[in-house]
């Protein structure tokens, strides 16, 4: 008897304390939930995850991009987020840093392999 009312008050405590800062946790749409699916597969979890653990991700995720955007907004030009002020926040992590400068490297040979595409179609 005593530990069904310890596990109902903690389950309290939890949805009291899961809305963040601004309470709306329960309520706001899940914007990830289908990629980080994925992703958690892909690196080896269940093929459908506990939906709590995607949850959980995701606030992750969420929190950390938007630490990262608020950070950029106030260095470099204010209130504007380039792709330099990323890199320069990332620089001091090795491996975000080499994730970021392979990923503008393709983003790159994309733009060039497109522009040579429509060249090559349309003529110039």
């Amino acid at each position: 008897m005593a530990e069904e009312e310890d596990e109902a008050g903690f389950d309290e405590d939890l949805d009291e304390g899961a809305g963040g800062t601004d309470g709306s946790h329960g309520k706001r749409k899940r914007l990830f939930s289908k990629e980080l699916r994925c992703m958690m597969y892909g690196f080896g979890d269940d093929q459908s995850p506990y939906t709590e653990s995607v949850d959980i991700l995701e606030d992750l995720v969420i929190e950390f991009v938007t630490e990262m955007t608020h950070k950029a907004m106030s260095i470099g030009r204010q209130g504007r987020v380039q792709v330099e002020d990323i890199v320069f926040l990332i620089r001091k992590d090795p491996r975000k840093f080499a994730r970021v400068k392979d990923l503008l490297t393709m983003n790159e040979e994309l733009k060039r392999a497109r522009k040579a595409f429509d060249e090559a179609n349309y003529g110039s």
